[in-house]
């Protein structure tokens, strides 16, 4: 049971305070309600522009890294789709630093045009070198457009092109910036070796000056029901053949969530699972096969994809996860191996909470999702699936008509 505190300021930033005396470590993480879904179909990768932009520097502080470092303190950031989450660990008696430093950029972020030039370097050298030149990066720019027809997941954090970050001007940087990285768009979760009394303190003198304009309001496009499958093959210089199969499922917050992610788990989660034993070990159609959920926000994917070894097609290798997939649609799942998948969610979880910085961005996910109490709810969540509704689900999700299959190739040389 993770314990906290939640309180608003004025400015309605959200505020959690979770206390673990078991570390000499605080930490903060700013969680804002802004990720890929919320751009500009021609103006895409700018949600992950920013994530780099805000350790440029603020008005008061040139440095962000600097002052952080010199009171024994990391940071990092990350963007999905859905968010962007930054958070910064320190030892717990210098968790001020951190307060100034967080509210100073939210408060002021330096606009220079040699950050900004500096930023857009970064962010295209990695399109380039984590996208475009490694072998199976473009996978994601080629299968969200085949599996997303008008919602904006059809995109990639990272953009849809390199264009929209060359052409990014000052403009259009500070007005996203206006409307997205306001405290009404924001959740802060404190946690670690704090006092929530001194917390409260911190907040009214580093945060509740800021003045917050209203959160905005989204209103995304609504993907369509797919009715038909979805298929493209390309040829790359890859090392192996690859096949990769997403297919339509419901949000992270859906009560059936819970359910497909242990499907998920039956299917490939160790060595004991499904697709590992029958598709790796005994039909050896696969080098390696995996399944999972991606968890968005919005109605989101499931996953399957796989390598091949030489000399096996891509027509087995896909019969091959259809045998498996249909064994899920029509046969109950034996108790003793839902179990022992609910039994490794269980470990998971619970060592996950072990970790102050993973505690303090999972409360502040939970809050965005509707409410931080959410946490603690999960391994009840996943104790609650049945066989039935797995079969259920099975059905829902694994049809034909509901996926996009990518045959990614190795180049005859």
């Amino acid at each position: 049971m993770i314990e906290f505190e939640k309180f608003t300021l004025k400015n309605n930033l959200t505020v959690i305070v979770h206390q673990d005396k078991s570390t000499p470590l605080a930490c903060l993480n700013l969680l804002f309600d802004v990720g890929a879904r919320d751009e500009d179909e021609s103006k895409t990768g700018f949600a992950h522009l920013f994530e780099h932009l805000m350790f440029g520097g603020s008005v008061n502080i040139p440095s962000y890294d600097e002052p952080l470092q010199l009171v024994g303190g990391e940071n990092n950031a990350f963007t999905t789709n859905d968010i962007t989450n930054y958070y910064c660990t320190v030892p717990a008696e210098n968790i001020e630093t951190a307060f100034w430093l967080e509210s100073d950029r939210m408060l002021s972020l330096a606009f220079t045009e040699k950050s900004l030039e500096v930023q857009r370097s970064v962010v295209i050298e990695e399109f380039k070198q984590r996208y475009l030149n490694q072998p199976y990066g473009d996978v994601w720019l080629l299968l969200r457009p085949l599996a997303y027809k008008n919602h904006p997941y059809k995109w990639a954090t990272i953009g849809k092109e390199i264009s929209h970050i060359e052409d990014a001007t000052m403009q259009d940087v500070k007005s996203f910036f206006k409307k997205h990285y306001s405290p009404a768009n924001a959740i802060l979760v404190v946690a670690g070796d704090v006092d929530p009394a001194k917390v409260k303190d911190l907040c009214e003198k580093w945060f509740a000056p800021i003045e917050s304009i209203e959160k905005p309001r989204r209103n995304l496009p609504v993907e369509p029901k797919q009715t038909e499958p979805r298929r493209l093959t390309v040829e790359r210089d890859v090392p192996a053949n690859s096949i990769y199969k997403t297919y339509h499922m419901c949000s992270r917050k859906d009560p059936e969530y819970h359910t497909i992610d242990i499907i998920s788990d039956i299917l490939s989660r160790g060595n004991s699972s499904r697709l590992y034993k029958t598709l790796i070990k005994e039909k050896q159609l696969f080098t390696e096969i995996s399944a999972y959920v991606q968890g968005d926000f919005d109605k989101g994917l499931f996953v399957i994809s796989g390598k091949t070894p030489d000399g096996v097609t891509m027509e087995d290798a896909e019969k091959g996860i259809f045998e498996e997939l249909e064994k899920m649609k029509t046969e109950l799942v034996a108790e003793d191996e839902l179990q022992k998948c609910k039994n490794k969610v269980e470990s998971s979880v619970t060592f996950s909470e072990t970790d102050v910085l993973t505690k303090a961005t999972n409360l502040a996910i939970s809050e965005l999702l509707g409410d931080a109490s959410l946490i603690n709810q999960e391994i009840e969540k996943y104790a609650e699936v049945t066989r039935e509704g797995i079969k259920q689900q099975a059905n829902l999700l694994l049809d034909e008509n509901n996926c996009s299959t990518l045959y990614y190739l190795a180049a005859k040389k």
